[in-house]
């Protein structure tokens, strides 16, 4: 018993129609903690899930002993970005552990490592899979590194922990947390990526709900924290502009020549391609718009329908 940490640590799970594996999940978790902590806690996320998961988080909350476990029944899909801020916002410990999913394809020990390793200095230190990313996850993650600037480079990951100065910074930059990854990334705080041999093949699942939210998600981020928005706007108006010269400088000679019927097909596919970047920017510059109007004036960023307090 006297060599536990004294730290006290939290983690935040997100759920969401994970009925059939939530309570191993969950008993890991708990086994762990108890195991290495002698103060800690568990919020579970309940994101509008339709399946028998919370019956399985209470039934998992059984065998703690000395954590204690909690549920935030979200009142709607939120996904899972206001979900975990749900849950953060709640926790009160030293260190908040944020785990994603709840597909264990990690050796326990991983998350005792991730936690010696914050004990290092770092403010940040996420657990990712030493395998192949996905097309789409690799394709978002070097367009997303390649614009947004930022020293830390992001990959996948399947959980993290956070030290409570980190979370006090990421609070005061913005409240409504948009994209948790890239608001850790650039808090100026130090930060560092453990890679881990996955154990199993199993295979993360997402419903269609969860699936939509992503895609949505991605293009949110990368309007948000990189400047592909801006870049795609000034290649466009560049590429105008030496279109406008060239239909410039041909009008004058179909003028000089006295056959100006010859370029109206010339001209129409000029005013197209102008549309087409007019259109372009135009959409650029609405989506900057939507999203910062979100972000500025949405009071209600997430609610949630109740609290329960499964263990003492």
């Amino acid at each position: 018993m006297g060599n536990k940490e004294k730290n006290f640590i939290s983690a935040v799970v997100y759920v969401h129609n994970a009925e059939d594996r939530i309570e191993r999940f969950l008993k890991i978790i708990i086994s762990v903690l108890e195991e290495n902590f002698d103060h800690s806690e568990i919020i579970c996320v309940n994101d509008s899930s339709e399946d028998g998961s919370l019956s399985a988080v209470k039934a998992a909350a059984g065998s703690a002993v000395t954590t204690s476990v909690s549920v935030v029944n979200m009142s709607s899909f939120h996904g899972i970005e206001a979900a975990i801020n749900a849950g953060v916002d709640l926790a009160i410990g030293d260190f908040v552990f944020e785990f994603d999913h709840t597909y264990p394809d990690y050796d326990r020990s991983e998350i005792m490592h991730v936690y010696r390793r914050a004990l290092e200095g770092y403010d940040i230190v996420s657990a990712a899979p030493g395998r192949k990313e996905k097309v789409t996850s690799r394709l978002f993650y070097r367009i997303f590194n390649r614009f947004s600037g930022a020293s830390y480079r992001m990959r996948t990951e399947s959980f993290r922990i956070l030290s409570r100065r980190l979370i006090n910074r990421a609070t005061s930059m913005n409240k409504n947390i948009p994209y948790r990854k890239a608001v850790y990334a650039n808090a100026g705080l130090k930060a560092n990526t453990l890679v881990y041999r996955p154990v199993n093949g199993g295979k993360e699942l997402r419903d269609r709900k969860e699936r939509s939210y992503r895609a949505g998600l991605a293009v949110d981020s990368l309007l948000l924290f990189t400047e592909i928005g801006y870049r795609f706007a000034l290649a466009m108006t560049f590429l105008m502009m030496l279109a406008s010269v060239f239909m410039l400088a041909y009008s004058v000679i179909v003028y000089a020549a006295a056959h100006p019927v010859a370029g109206w097909t010339t001209t129409i596919l000029f005013l197209s391609v102008a549309f087409f970047g007019l259109f372009g920017i135009l959409t650029v510059v609405i989506k900057y718009l939507q999203l910062l109007l979100n972000l500025i004036f949405k009071k209600k960023y997430y609610s949630f329908e109740s609290i329960e307090k499964l263990t003492k």
